[in-house]
């Protein structure tokens, strides 16, 4: 009776269990559904974000080619307009250079002045500017100094002549003023 008596218990607690039983078991398949919901949207999220860092590396994989691409032109070409305009002085060097054999030297002094005023012209238009600073103070940083020469016109440490003229480009020093400086007079 034992094993009779266990029985039944066994059983009252089996179905007793099985209504807990298949109460959780629903809640779990419902629960599972809803994990696998969650799940199958986090994996449709996760694949919208790799896509679009996909797509974002590629843009910017493009945006660094064109950049590398824009330098590169940018260093081939840059000077195009400058040649373009400097086509012209040579043009006129040239013209000058055949028109030498039969022309005097009235003529070759104009179109000579002519050709350099074109050049000036051209070199000013891409912002190269001419230092000339006769009767300026010296300043090293725009002037290289050749030699110092005694003067009573000006005062010391001034510019008296110009050996070669000096070129600024849009505001940076291309090739310094080469210049004689004035010194004090030797005291007696």
């Amino acid at each position: 009776m034992n094993g009779t008596s266990e029985r039944p218990d066994t059983d009252e607690a089996q179905s007793g269990f099985s209504d807990e039983n298949s109460l959780t078991e629903s809640e779990a398949v419902a629960a599972e559904a809803t994990d696998e919901d969650e799940l199958e949207a986090l994996k449709a999220k996760a694949e919208e974000n790799w896509d679009r860092y996909l797509r974002a590396a590629a843009e910017l994989d493009n945006v660094r080619k064109r950049a590398v691409r824009d330098v590169e032109n940018a260093r081939k070409y840059a000077l195009e307009s400058f040649g373009r305009d400097l086509l012209d002085v040579r043009d006129s060097l040239e013209m000058g250079l055949e028109a030498s054999e039969a022309a005097d030297a009235d003529s070759l002094r104009e179109g000579s002045a002519a050709t350099l005023k074109l050049l000036a012209t051209v070199m000013e238009r891409f912002g190269v500017e001419q230092l000339d600073p006769v009767g300026e103070p010296f300043d090293p940083e725009l002037h290289e100094a050749m030699t110092m020469q005694p003067s009573a016109d000006v005062e010391p440490d001034t510019v008296v002549t110009v050996i070669q003229k000096g070129y600024t480009l849009n505001g940076r020093l291309l090739r310094p003023a080469r210049v004689i400086v004035a010194a004090p007079l030797p005291s007696e």
